[in-house]
């Protein structure tokens, strides 16, 4: 698995953030049972630069926590079997790995969340890091059905790592 990770901000998030990822990253790669080495690029940034790429690319001005952009269109979540079938240009031509896409992340929203829901950091790290390689991966949550199955994976991936929410 390559994971590329960019650290593009000046706040400090105060926790060691990559190997974090990169566990988080692999771990939700076996849960969904991807039998490709993969490609995944991580930005971690402030809330100005997501706010505009919010903008730009979702038509929404505001910042948000987490953005997705999966290099892969699913027809179903995790439907790896019809990527050998049709490999549609979603495998890096030097390496051979599945382009998964990319993530990114506000720091500054991480770190807001990790307090306003009374966890750690760490843990809100985590959760955004999952949530997007879901997204990833081909799922979504608009209907209440999406919304509880992509809660339940995100749930198992992080309790998998040892990241359970409090109680």
């Amino acid at each position: 698995m390559t994971i590329q990770i960019e650290y593009e901000t000046e706040i400090a998030l105060g926790v060691e953030y990559r190997e974090l990822i990169e566990r988080v990253v692999n771990a939700a790669a076996d849960y969904e049972g991807c039998p490709y080495e993969a490609e995944v690029s991580v930005l971690l940034t402030d809330d100005a630069a997501i706010r505009e790429m919010n903008r730009d690319f979702r038509q929404i001005d505001a910042p948000t926590d987490v953005l997705s952009f999966p290099a892969v269109a699913y027809e179903e979540p995790s439907g790896f079997g019809l990527l050998e079938e049709d490999d549609a240009g979603c495998f890096n031509p030097d390496t051979g790995e599945l382009l998964l896409g990319d993530i990114v992340i506000s720091v500054e929203r991480v770190i807001a969340q990790a307090e306003e829901y009374g966890h750690s950091r760490e843990r809100e790290l985590g959760f955004l890091t999952a949530h997007s390689m879901l997204h990833l991966f081909g799922y979504d949550h608009i209907g209440e059905d999406e919304r509880a199955v992509m809660e339940r994976r995100q749930e198992e991936i992080l309790d998998g790592l040892g990241l359970k929410r409090p109680v």
